[in-house]
Order: C-alpha cells, then structure tokens, then sequence
C-alpha cells in the first residue's frame, strides 16, 4: 500500500504533482538536485495551496495539513522510506535513465518506480534498473489535470500497474491504461501532428502564427497549437519529433522553421520568447 511517494525534479511538473498528491493524504519527499530549484519550488507550491484556499476549493485548515505533508532534499535522502516514485525531471531519455538508476541503487525493492514521460519507451527507462517489472509510466499533463496515461514497459507487472492506477484515482484522476509502449503513448501521439501541420502551414507561408491560432481555436479548441507548443516548450517538441521520426518514421520529420527557434534559443515561455515574444 502507497503511503509515501517520491517525486523527482521539482520543475512546473513535479510542483503540481507534489500539491496534488499532498491533498490527497500522501507524505511527500520532493526532490531536485538544484537547491536553488527546491527554495524557489517551495513559494511555488505554497503560492498553489494559497490560491485553491482563496477559489475556495480547499480549506486553510487542509491547505496547511497538505503543505506539512510536503518535504524536499537535494540528495535522495529519505527515498529508501518511500513507496512509489514519480520521475518528472526533463525530458530527456539520458537523464531519466540515469535517474532511475540512481533510484534502483537507493529505493527499497518493493517500491514502484514510474516516469511522467510523454514521450519515451518506458522499456528503454526500466533497463537501467534490476526490477524492470516494477517500472511503468505515468504521464501527467501540465498543469497536473484530470487525466494520467499509465502505461506498461514490456516487463511491467499488473502490480505496479495496479499501483499506480490506485494513486492516480486516490488522486482523483481519470484514468487510461496505454495497451502497448508506444512513441507518444495516446494523447501526444495523437496531437503532434496537429503541431506538425500547423509549423508546416505557417512555413509555406498560408498564414501568420496568430492567424492559424485563431483558425484553430474558432473549431473549439481551448488553445491554439502555437500557443500551447510554448507553453510545453520549443525544445521539448523538436526532442520528441526527433524521437519519434526514429522510432516510426520520416513523416514525424521536425520542419526547419521549429528548429530555427530553437537554435535561436527561442523555446517559448520558458525563455520569454518562442513562436510568440512574452517579453
């Protein structure tokens, strides 16, 4: 039984994650390698309790029971305590590998080890630990929403399926099992090649960015595929096209115009400027 969770990397994600497994009764050990990270992670996440207090979503009273709940290193120290960990440093397949190795050498064996990818082979992220059966991957969306993608490596075991899918619904979540490890699971798999075709159209020069962002919230999206590719980061599309084209073929090829952006460092709101300039 879950009682305590790990959480990797303290970026957007991994704060999200921590607040909402906090509010759903879990002890919480969040950690980053930054302890600059960690400091700033802290005001982000009491900042995130004080505005579901202020909707009126949450009393102070359990807004501040959750906050106590949630405690950082910058060290891995602790997590030989915890039940199941949530991996959701950046994505890049090295790095999380790395991570999960680093996990295997500390967490005790009966822990589940998933990774919040949206992107990579849960097989290749289990076989840099000695339990792959006990890796699987558990993909939030940002901000953490309603619905996880939880999906299988070829050795994953129904247990840590079944885990997983416990803290997902403990934490309210809808949840989807992802029948196969696939490039992309569901949700990215499907939505990329909106992306694609819109870099594509602005690239032929059909339409401005703004203008092919209004064309497209018009047909009930809530966000324009421009707008959201910076929200997500220019660089973090351009590494999963890249991994996709790959993996499945030519057709996920990245167009020029994408990675002109990122060379320029232009990778959306992370930086103040992607196809749209925040400064």
């Amino acid at each position: 039984m879950t009682e305590k969770i790990g959480i990797v990397g303290a970026g957007k994600m991994g704060n999200g994650i921590a607040v909402t497994a906090a509010l759903a009764g879990y002890q919480v050990l969040l950690a980053d390698i930054s302890p600059d990270i960690l400091s700033k992670s802290a005001a982000v996440i009491k900042e995130q309790f004080d505005k579901l207090t202020l909707k009126g979503k949450i009393s102070e009273e359990a807004a501040c029971a959750s906050l106590e709940r949630i405690s950082t290193t910058s060290t891995y120290e602790g997590f030989e305590a915890v039940d199941f960990v949530i991996e959701a440093a950046a994505e890049n397949i090295d790095l999380k590998s790395a991570i999960f190795k680093k996990l295997d050498s500390i967490c005790k064996k009966t822990a589940v080890l998933v990774s919040n990818t949206s992107t990579y082979s849960i097989t290749t992220i289990a076989a840099a630990v000695s339990r792959p059966e006990n890796v699987a991957g558990m993909h939030f969306f940002l901000p953490p929403s309603k619905l996880v993608e939880i999906t299988r490596g070829y050795y994953t075991s129904d247990a840590a399926v079944f885990a997983a899918m416990e803290v997902g619904k403990k934490m309210e979540k809808t949840i989807i099992e992802v029948k196969k490890d696939s490039p992309g699971f569901i949700a990215n798999r499907v939505y990329t090649p909106l992306f694609l075709e819109a870099f594509r159209v602005y690239e032929e020069g059909l339409a401005t960015v703004e203008e092919i962002d209004l064309a497209m919230t018009s047909t009930y999206l809530p966000i324009g595929p421009f707008a959201l590719a910076d929200i997500i980061g220019l660089d973090v599309i351009l590494s999963g096209l890249e991994y996709y084209e790959r993996e499945i073929g030519v057709q996920w090829k990245a167009p020029r115009a994408l990675k002109e952006l990122v060379r320029a460092g232009r990778l959306g709101k992370k930086t103040g400027m992607g196809w749209y300039d925040y400064k």
